[in-house]
């Protein structure tokens, strides 16, 4: 069962103010060795009223939120994603957005880039924050044991949880170790008229929201690293779909889940009766065709997010991502992989 539905997010209305609402509100759905995503007081709506307040604003004047998301609602919902996060940590009343999408160079080598560089109006500290939004959805059988996250993977089938992870842990978030990411940052605040000196505190976070589907009539224990009160649906294969929906209340409604707007789930009012939702589920599968998200809704059972694939689901299954060869010690003994307890 999905919990976000919030008090907050059903006051808004505009599709691009409810997904900046949801993406205030979710929660990561990981929690790894690096600090998570900024708090609500970090951000200076660690107050509900305040926090409504400032989304009613954006509700009455809603272009300046549409001109920051501009062509992202054509592209790759991660772009959307991003677009969410540099306006929310360029408006919101406690944090300064410094840069987003900073290249890093060695000459013109390209070695990466800082998703988002922000700080506190009240720390003198810089953050910087890699963000990912993932859908991802468990494996009855697969890689590793009941808990790994390589079971599970994204609805393309092209990633999975475990390799996201390891590419945040190994390589974006230790982007900050180099030194001409040092030189980069230091090039940042002097444009925002910083003395130039010695590197303020530096902190890594990653913010990692999103929702994981578990098999229908197949119980699966979540990943490891899942944070308790990550969002949480449904999948199941088309032909499984009519006893799923005859196990459904009378009166539930329904709606087609198009991206981006996979993050907050529709007002009531929008949603369909099932029967016509029904029609266009079987219009849809009369071909092959990827995964279908949907929500559904019931006055007295809530909200269901639910993922529909094709009978011959899934095509391919990512490869789990290599383990991190042990390195020696001063000791002699084996250094346990980074990030993961001994």
């Amino acid at each position: 069962m999905p919990t976000d539905a919030q008090p907050l997010l059903d006051r808004c209305h505009h599709p691009l103010v409810r997904d900046l609402a949801w993406l205030l509100l979710a929660p990561d759905l990981i929690a790894m060795p690096w600090p998570g995503r900024p708090s609500r007081e970090q951000l200076g709506l660690e107050d509900d009223d305040r926090a409504a307040d400032w989304l009613d604003k954006l509700e009455a004047w809603p272009q300046v939120l549409e001109s920051q998301v501009g062509d992202a609602l054509l592209g790759r919902m991660g772009l959307y994603h991003e677009r969410l996060w540099q306006f929310l940590l360029d408006t919101a009343p406690g944090t300064q957005l410094l840069a987003h999408n900073l290249p890093i160079l060695d000459g013109k080598l390209t070695l990466g880039e800082l998703d988002l560089l922000y700080r506190c109006q009240t720390e003198a500290s810089i953050t910087h924050l890699e963000v990912a939004i993932k859908f991802y959805l468990g494996l009855k059988e697969g890689p590793g044991d009941d808990h790994a996250q390589a079971r599970w993977i994204g609805p393309g089938g092209a990633d999975s949880l475990a390799g996201k992870r390891e590419h945040l842990h190994r390589h974006q978030l230790r982007m900050t170790e180099r030194p001409e990411t040092r030189d980069a940052i230091k090039a940042v605040l002097e444009q925002h008229g910083d003395r130039a000196g010695a590197l303020p505190s530096l902190t890594s976070r990653v913010a990692m929201p999103g929702v994981l589907f578990t098999p229908w009539h197949h119980p699966l224990p979540p990943p490891r690293e899942a944070t308790r009160n990550h969002l949480q649906g449904l999948w199941l294969h088309w032909h499984d779909w009519h006893r799923y929906r005859d196990g459904l209340p009378r009166g539930t409604r329904g709606l087609r889940l198009h991206k981006p707007h996979w993050l907050a789930l529709p007002r009531p009012e929008h949603l369909k009766p099932l029967r016509e939702l029904e029609a266009q589920l079987i219009a849809y599968f009369r071909a092959p065709a990827p995964p279908l998200q949907i929500a559904l809704w019931h006055p007295e059972a809530g909200w269901k997010r639910l993922f529909i694939v094709a009978d011959d689901w899934p095509r391919q299954i990512p490869l789990p991502p290599p383990p991190i060869a042990p390195r020696p010690s001063l000791s002699g003994m084996s250094e346990a992989p980074q990030g993961y307890p001994q």
